[in-house]
């Protein structure tokens, strides 16, 4: 879908991250989160959210001192995205330990929510490639920063092989942290940047369409 965005207008890009934003809300409100408190608890998923979120804050304010980011960072478009695909990469750890573990369990509960992720991930690799695409990045240089995020799926799949029915005591608190860190981000930034790039509704609009396509795949997969 990057290769698609050639010379995006501001108004297709505020829609897109729009969209975007609704439908990382949905994956953390109705995915994430009650995944958590089904695997650690609420305490234990509460912790993991606020100490996600504090982490994305700190990340933030790391990034925002670099020089790179100063010198490249295309009206913050460029920060948002990494602190995005930073947020991605950390959720995409504990999905690779589900699929790795459920392959142990069973082989097609592993097939089954590797197919499931994977039309998740579409989304949220959206949602990260649209600002950098806005800061001025090209699309070959976002679809390899997009894949290096995607990797941590893959070492969570292998360490989920490896301790089996043992990964689900760990994979709560890490969808909880993932959670607070995506929730920081979409809050904090990716909505605040889809506004900034058109002054109109149109983000608001797209916001409440992904928030509802959200709902839809959450609740059908």
């Amino acid at each position: 879908m990057a290769f698609l965005l050639k010379r995006p207008s501001k108004r297709l890009l505020s829609s897109i991250i729009g969209l975007s934003s609704g439908l990382m809300i949905a994956i953390v409100t109705f995915e994430l989160v009650p995944e958590a408190f089904m695997l650690g608890g609420m305490l234990q998923a509460l912790l993991g959210l606020g100490i996600g979120a504090f982490g994305a804050a700190l990340l933030d304010s790391f990034l925002s001192r670099l020089r790179y980011i100063q010198a490249h960072g295309g009206q913050g478009y460029i920060k948002t995205g990494i602190l995005l695909g930073v947020g991605i990469a950390l959720h995409n750890f504990p999905e690779g330990l589900a699929i790795g573990s459920g392959f142990v369990a069973q082989e097609g509960l592993g097939i089954g929510l590797a197919i499931v992720i994977a039309l998740h991930n579409i989304p949220e690799g959206l949602a990260m490639v649209t600002p950098m695409r806005a800061g001025g990045y090209s699309s070959f240089k976002c679809l390899l920063i997009t894949l290096i995020a995607g990797a941590p799926m893959g070492a969570g799949a292998l360490f989920g092989a490896f301790i089996g029915e043992h990964a689900y005591r760990l994979i709560g608190s890490c969808l909880a942290f993932a959670g607070g860190t995506m929730l920081f981000i979409t809050l904090g930034e990716l909505i605040p940047k889809g506004k900034e790039l058109d002054n109109s509704k149109i983000s608001t609009f797209f916001a409440i369409i992904g928030f509802i396509f959200g709902i839809l795949i959450a609740k059908r997969f």
